[in-house]
């Protein structure tokens, strides 16, 4: 299933349509969504188009990835959700229509506790334990 999906400059700039599965944002001329600043890191992170769905990993970026205003090592994007890639600040669309933040609708990511996450005791994979990772995903 084909999602489309853009990133809305909060400051009024034009929409950056993210074309491909995966699309590779920060500094370097090799990003897919290239934002020239020293704010924004190399290799700032990654969204992933899957199942109708996007998915956000930050790439261990100095200035750090935000969603709604909560700084995030990987989230899923909702329509209207406010991302923050070091200084800059987008509105995520999904579908077709590209609308202005003041006449968007108030639908926002929510966080996932770790009991949704809980995997069991002897959860195994190609014959080894699954562990989980230690970072957080957002931090305070």
């Amino acid at each position: 299933m084909k999602t489309n999906a853009s990133l809305v400059p909060l400051d009024g700039g034009p929409p950056i349509e993210l074309v491909k599965e995966l699309n590779l944002i920060g500094r370097t001329e090799g990003c897919d969504v290239r934002i020239d600043h020293k704010s924004v890191s190399k290799q700032h992170c990654v969204i992933t188009k899957t199942d109708g769905l996007l998915m956000l990993r930050d790439l261990g970026s100095t200035n750090g990835t935000k969603v709604n205003n909560v700084r995030v090592r990987r989230a899923a994007l909702l329509p209207n959700d406010q991302l923050s890639i070091a200084h800059f600040k987008f509105k995520v669309v999904l579908g077709k229509s590209v609308t202005t933040p003041k006449t968007a609708r108030q639908d926002h990511t929510q966080a996932i506790g770790d009991a949704s996450l809980a995997l069991p005791s002897a959860a195994v994979q190609g014959g080894e334990a699954i562990k989980r990772n230690p970072l957080p995903d957002s931090y305070e």
